[in-house]
């Protein structure tokens, strides 16, 4: 009975033991269970804050635009140029939000400023798209329409957030930078580019660079309108760019000149800053601009017609009007350089001209030729 009943004490011992086993191993279930939902529940939560993170940035983030649609420029798009041809410039990282803007040409870079972009004229960036676009087929037709509808308000809008006198000037830095300036104003122009072009002999390589803009100024029914030193009358490669062109362009030359000059339309004009060429001042001011176009025309009612219909310069007394201009500087008491550098001629030439008068008249030395220059009257012929 003794073993009967250890044996039996044993396998109640055994059922406990395994009922306990099978208990903790439910209970660890349950716990994992729970750790698993409590782990779902917080990623859940995670997700949704992030997702309402970035539903909230994608509220207030800058929305992006295509280049153009079918209506034109968006709202948002219009707003912004307002704002900018206002201001006269807009803010690179403002202009990224609007890339329609700088893709149809009404933005540019700034190549003083290059955290900001200038703005062009709608007129302008409106004719070179359509120029680009062609008129050869209907679909280009329907594209130049849905662009002029498109630039209607722009151009309807005042000048800049300043009146027009207030219209600021702008020093532009270095050769290429004042080529891109002047070119992109010869660009725009419409009607008439007037240029005041000191010096003798022009660079045969730099001539053609300015062919499609003024053959472009041309085509539209402008006129184009030079003046040079009388040493540029024998320059083959001025006279050959001239021949090149078709259309209303006219050449007239002077003893001496001031200093370079490019008037576009009346609106812009371009003058050098300082002794040399590096630099150059770029105006806007309606005033100034007159100005600047009114004493080109006063030089050109005195000068001498060079092309197309070249006139030929009378010389009394055998004294060419070269001469003759050699001889008034030489009574102010310049040197020799000074003339040369004034009538865009080299010294050594000054000097056979100064050697010829001085043969003329009889001199025996540069005072003396002074006296007899005066003495003389050559200055005083009209030419």
């Amino acid at each position: 009975m003794a073993q009967e009943h250890a044996a039996h004490k044993r396998v109640t011992q055994e059922n406990a033991a395994h009922e306990h086993a099978a208990h903790e191993r439910v209970v660890h279930e349950h716990a994992t269970h729970e750790h698993a939902a409590q782990e779902n529940a917080t990623h859940e939560r995670a997700a949704q804050e992030r997702a309402a993170h970035e539903n909230a940035a994608h509220e207030h983030a800058p929305q992006e635009h295509s280049a153009r649609d079918d209506d034109g420029l968006c709202d948002a798009c219009e707003a912004l140029y307002t704002r900018a041809f206002r201001d006269g410039h807009l803010l690179r990282d403002e202009a990224e939000r609007a890339p329609c803007l700088t893709a149809l040409g009404l933005l540019r870079p700034d190549p003083g400023r290059p955290d900001r972009l200038r703005v062009t004229r709608p007129s302008a960036a409106l004719y070179q798209l359509l120029h680009g676009t062609g008129l050869r087929t209907a679909e280009h037709r329907r594209e130049q329409a849905a662009l002029a509808a498109a630039f209607e308000p722009l151009l309807a809008l005042p000048a800049a957030g300043y009146s027009a006198e207030e219209a600021p000037s702008v020093v532009h830095e270095g050769i290429p930078a004042i080529q891109e300036a002047v070119f992109r104003a010869a660009g725009e122009a419409t009607r008439e580019i007037l240029a005041i072009q000191p010096g003798g002999q022009r660079p045969a390589g730099r001539l053609p660079e300015a062919l499609p803009f003024e053959q472009r100024l041309l085509g539209l029914g402008g006129r184009i309108r030079t003046l040079y030193q009388h040493t540029t009358r024998h320059s083959p490669p001025a006279l050959a760019h001239y021949e090149q062109l078709a259309g209303d362009v006219e050449v007239r030359s002077l003893d001496e000149l001031p200093k370079r000059l490019f008037v576009f339309d009346r609106a812009v004009a371009f003058l050098p800053v300082g002794k040399d060429t590096s630099s150059a001042l770029e105006l806007r001011r309606p005033t100034v601009v007159a100005y600047l176009a009114e004493t080109f025309e006063l030089l050109w009612r005195h000068a001498t017609p060079m092309y197309p219909h070249r006139a030929e310069i009378p010389s009394p007394q055998g004294v060419t009007p070269r001469r003759r201009a050699i001889a008034a500087l030489l009574t102010e008491g310049l040197t020799d350089a000074e003339i040369a550098a004034r009538l865009g001629m080299n010294v050594r030439t000054v000097r056979v001209h100064i050697a010829r008068l001085s043969a003329v008249l009889d001199s025996r030395s540069r005072a003396q030729l002074g006296y007899l220059i005066g003495r003389a009257g050559i200055l005083n012929q009209n030419h």
